[in-house]
């Protein structure tokens, strides 16, 4: 029963967690902290306002458009007990990217920051939202004014105690629960069907990984990745929950000064990020100072760990970085390395219940060692795309998830993720892999960050391009010189720019799809 198959939905699953960790602190941010209980009676209050006076029903989708507040997993949380579907959105999408999501998950219902109400309020004709909810950052410190126009946050609360029970949401495992969309890197932003079944799985497997290494410290999980995103969703919003750990959410990660003076003032057991958010906290004045003797757990995922970036992050903290990799399409996570048993540069062994293998372009297993795309079967894959049949087949064969990563099994059964398939450059028809070359990059004393992409060459087709932040002045062809120390003539940057800031996604991910404009 490790992957929550006892549970028929995730409501079943929520309603006992409430129950059995009664008292516990549950959530923290911006100095405010919600024990179990507070979050369930808020939740129950919400689900039966929802019901009652916005005219939801199970199977409807709403929209949740926050920052990492606590209004989010109280708002999750209760359009999950009342069995609504929720679409997270990101709330720095535009109005021409909220109209696409809106309209195409069709949503009824949106729960909304204040501040973001001016882009809704330029689309929101052009979609069926029928009922807009709205709250603002400080609505648990103090309370909010009414809106004229839309429901109020906290006046919902105070109405949904007064209000009927709601009908409690009679869901099963194959029914779809999250529309999680892609990026939309490689054309129009597609939504992922996440069942409950798939959830909760991957609640439970991540679970049997962590568990051991949570109950070994005290203190609260940092949560600095968007709950909207699908990493922090799982991990953070379900499954840390479901174990009954508390999550300090970090609202906006890229204040470093606001975010090292939340984490320092209380014991931290773990922490999830990517290599940005490691750099930049290792690079912080205050961060050295903090109290390191809690911290048991650091995840890596959503973009490859750069060897620096781990060693700084240990010989600051004294604690390894464990890296996993899974998609939106995967409720995310599909790998994990086992704690204590790290090797740098995999992403470890696929969590129980999951199978994963390589693939030619033809469909066919490679042999073990040889690099080939990663395909994933497991409880957690999801049920295909939202009303693209011709999306679903192109990716799903067999129930087995094509991801467009390359990558190999090794002989010890940890997975290396070698790059996107799309990210791929050939020089004179060699591969090159952005990733090792950006690791290298990584390791010159002068450099910061890097990102690499192809440009196209009348003589090799394709050229290695490379852009870098540094801390000190260096030259082009230093670091060239560096590149030819640890990689193959055609792998060497033909081109290498030095910036002063990297694209990022706002999970933190460096968008080289932008540095392909350049």
């Amino acid at each position: 029963m490790s992957v929550n198959e006892n549970y028929a939905n995730l409501r079943e699953f929520i309603d006992d967690r409430f129950n059995r960790y009664e008292g516990r602190l549950a959530y923290r941010c911006l100095g405010q902290s919600m024990l179990y209980d507070e979050l369930d009676k808020h939740a129950t209050h919400l689900a039966r306002y929802f019901e009652h006076e916005m005219g939801l029903k199970a199977g409807d989708r709403i929209v949740i458009q926050l920052p990492n507040l606590i209004q989010y997993p109280v708002a999750m949380y209760a359009a999950v007990r009342l069995g609504l579907v929720v679409v997270n959105t990101n709330p720095l999408y535009t109005p021409r990217e909220m109209r696409h999501q809106f309209t195409d998950s069709g949503a009824k219902a949106i729960v909304i920051l204040s501040d973001l109400l001016p882009k809704l309020e330029q689309i929101r004709d052009e979609t069926g939202i029928e009922q807009v909810l709205v709250t603002s950052a400080a609505d648990f410190i103090q309370l909010s004014t009414p809106h004229d126009t839309y429901h109020c946050f906290t006046q919902a609360l105070s109405t949904g105690e007064t209000l009927n029970d709601f009908t409690p949401s009679q869901a099963q495992r194959d029914d779809t629960a999250v529309l999680q969309y892609t990026g939309g890197t490689t054309g129009v932003s597609k939504g992922a069907v996440l069942s409950h079944g798939n959830l909760l799985a991957n609640a439970g497997q991540m679970a049997a990984r962590l568990e051991a290494r949570c109950q070994q410290s005290e203190g609260v999980f940092v949560c600095p990745l968007p709950l909207y995103h699908i990493y922090a969703f799982t991990v953070n919003m379900i499954g840390l929950f479901g174990m009954g750990e508390a999550n300090l959410l970090i609202p906006n990660p890229r204040d470093m000064d606001s975010f090292v003076n939340a984490i320092k003032a209380l014991p931290f057991k773990g922490i999830a990020g990517i290599n940005t958010l490691f750099v930049g906290l290792c690079q912080h004045p205050g961060f050295k100072d903090i109290d390191f003797s809690n911290l048991k757990i650091t995840l890596s995922g959503g973009a490859a760990l750069t060897h620096s970036a781990a060693h700084l992050w240990e010989d600051v903290t004294g604690c390894a970085i464990t890296e996993g990799y899974g998609l939106s399409e995967t409720s995310p996570v599909v790998s994990f390395n086992v704690f204590g048993e790290e090797e740098l540069g995999t992403v470890g062994k696929p969590l129980e219940q999951t199978q994963v293998a390589a693939w030619d372009e033809h469909d066919k297993p490679v042999a073990e060692g040889e690099v080939g795309e990663l395909v994933v079967k497991g409880p957690q894959v999801m049920k295909g795309y939202w009303q693209r049949d011709d999306e679903t087949c192109k990716v799903m064969i067999d129930g087995w998830f094509k991801t467009g990563d390359m990558g190999l099994i090794q002989s010890n059964g940890n997975v290396k993720i070698v790059d996107r398939l799309k990210d791929m450059i050939i020089v004179s028809g060699f591969n090159v892999f952005p990733n090792e070359v950006e690791d290298v990059l990584s390791e010159h004393p002068a450099v910061m960050e890097a990102a690499v992409v192809g440009e196209a060459d009348d003589k090799t087709g394709e050229a290695v391009k490379a852009f870098v932040t540094v801390s000190e002045s260096v030259t082009e062809d230093a670091l060239r010189e560096f590149c030819r120390e640890h990689l193959t003539n055609y792998k060497v940057p033909k081109h290498i720019e030095v910036l002063e800031e990297l694209p990022k996604s706002t999970v933190g991910k460096i968008l080289r799809r932008e540095l392909r404009k350049r």
